[in-house]
Order: structure tokens, then C-alpha cells, then sequence
């Protein structure tokens, strides 16, 4: 796990639902002093702050919370001219318009929208491992969080296509950045329940999808702590021989050919077959 006492930057928190409120508060309680970032004071109003109390607001007091829009560069500069010396930087962090980018029809004209998804969802990763390379003069960790690329999902669309250009680029700056001690991996994690994609359209499905290919029970909530779990192993010195890989917490939904056989199949309680968060108008779901 962690070295305590180090700090770890997590970036991209939005609300109680993120994954990465889930890997930071692991990580807080693993020991560690974890630096969170927002994209900007109007998010936080309108999510984080208004968490249902989710965040008990003492421990919401509490936390390090910095201001920092990956599309900026001299914000990414800065955040990490504010942190100290950083053991680990956790990369959370994607966005896609769902009108254009995801849903039914793959096709779009609107390549803006598209150069925007794929500079969030990807290019930012290089640039906060190059900025960061300077607060971490003694080596350290990049954790970035993707979702299974080997095969292609219905609405998914353009971000499906980052995640998979986000895989090549851990590899890639694996190899840069081996000379400074730093390791770069990712979590391709099952999907997981959370506000930050409501407006996925149609995307709610994928955990019925889970329910016929994943040998093992996957819960699209609790199952964020086994995520932050891997996440933590990643950025702590038993992994200092593990870099440039894609590490797969999805129950080993990704290993399975077609689906599985009826006398395969987890039996799933009638709680979780009758999902409570799904409904027709769009999904909660946090890739």
C-alpha cells in the first residue's frame, strides 16, 4: 500500500459518488496526506458541496482541496508549484459531450467536441505527468483509470476510442518516464455507479452486461473500494516493478469469451437484479 505521511494528489473529485473521492478517502485512511483537485469553484458549488450530506461537513472542512482545469496548462503548472514534494498523482479524469460524442449513432461532425474529449480524457495525463515529473524528485507513482477497450460497447463511441489512445499512452510514458523512477499504470475498472455520467445516454445497461460475462459478483458501488484498493497498491512501494500496464478490477468480466453459462453465473439478490439507480431518462455511471 501507501507510504503514510507522503502526499498523493488526486485529480478530478466532483461529488461523494466519484471514484475519486472513494481512492482519496482510501488513501486518507491508509496514512496518507492527499491533495484533491476540482475543476474549477462553480463545480464545486454545484456537486461537491452539495453532496447530501454524504460528505459529513467536518470532514468536508477538512480536506485539501485545490482549483485545477486540465485544459489549462499553466493550472496544472501551478497546482503542482503549490503541493510540495509528491509521492503519487492519481488521474481520474474524463469528459466527453454525450449529444455528440456518445449515444446510438458513432458518427458526429462536431470535431471540436471530439479534439475537447480526447484532450481531457488523454492528453491531460501527459500533461500533468510532465509537470508533476518536477515535484517528484525521488521517483513516484501515475495512476490513470480506464474502462476495457479489447471490445467495443453500445453508446460508448468516442470514449471508447480515448480510453484505448489513454492505455497507449501509459505505455508510452512508462518508458519516458522510467529514467526519473516514476511508474505510470492504469485501472481498467467494471462499471461503477456515479453522478458524474447521469447524462450517458443508454449507458445504464453495462452492468446488466457485467452480470453475464463477470465470473465474479461485481457491485457498481461497493465495488469502488476495490478499485481504490488497486489504486493504492499502485502507488505504493510493493509495486515499485510495475509500470507502462492496465491493470483489470472488474470481477474478470475482461477475460470472458461470449458470456457465461447459466451454471457459471453469480445468482445476484433480487436488490441488485432490480437496479435501484436505473430508470429510461439516462444512467449513473462512472467510467
Amino acid at each position: 500500500m501507501i507510504e503514510p505521511g507522503k502526499t498523493y494528489v488526486v485529480m478530478g473529485l466532483l461529488d461523494a459518488d466519484s471514484i475519486a473521492w472513494v481512492i482519496g478517502r482510501r488513501l486518507r485512511e491508509l496514512g496518507g496526506r492527499v491533495v484533491f483537485t476540482v475543476q474549477n469553484e462553480r463545480i464545486k458549488s454545484i456537486f461537491l458541496d452539495r453532496s447530501d450530506r454524504r460528505i459529513p461537513p467536518q470532514e468536508l472542512a477538512t480536506l485539501d482541496l485545490r482549483y485545477c482545469d486540465v485544459m489549462d496548462d499553466a493550472q496544472i503548472v501551478q497546482l503542482f508549484e503549490q503541493t510540495g514534494p509528491v509521492a503519487g498523482v492519481v488521474h481520474s479524469i474524463a469528459y466527453a459531450n454525450p449529444r455528440t460524442c456518445l449515444g446510438e449513432e458513432f458518427h458526429t461532425d462536431a470535431l471540436e467536441d471530439i479534439r475537447q474529449s480526447y484532450h481531457i480524457s488523454c492528453v491531460s495525463f501527459a500533461r500533468v505527468a510532465r509537470h508533476a515529473r518536477s515535484v517528484m524528485a525521488d521517483g513516484g507513482a501515475l495512476v490513470t483509470l480506464t474502462f476495457d477497450t479489447s471490445r467495443v460497447y453500445p453508446y460508448y463511441n468516442w470514449m471508447g476510442v480515448h480510453k484505448a489512445a489513454l492505455e497507449a499512452l501509459v505505455r508510452a510514458l512508462a518508458r519516458r518516464h522510467g529514467r526519473d523512477l516514476i511508474r505510470v499504470n492504469a485501472v481498467s475498472a467494471g462499471p461503477l455507479h456515479s453522478r458524474a455520467a447521469s447524462k450517458i445516454p443508454g449507458f445504464n445497461r453495462l452492468h446488466r452486461i457485467w452480470r453475464s460475462v463477470s465470473p465474479l459478483p461485481w457491485d457498481v458501488e461497493a465495488d469502488k473500494i476495490e478499485v481504490a484498493n488497486m489504486v493504492a497498491f499502485l502507488l505504493g512501494p510493493y509495486s515499485r516493478k510495475v509500470t507502462g500496464q492496465v491493470i483489470h478490477v472488474d470481477g474478470g468480466a475482461s477475460v470472458v469469451a461470449g458470456t457465461l453459462m447459466p451454471w457459471e453465473q453469480w445468482q445476484y439478490p433480487t436488490a441488485l437484479t432490480d437496479d435501484p439507480h436505473e430508470d429510461h431518462e439516462g444512467p449513473v455511471l462512472r467510467i
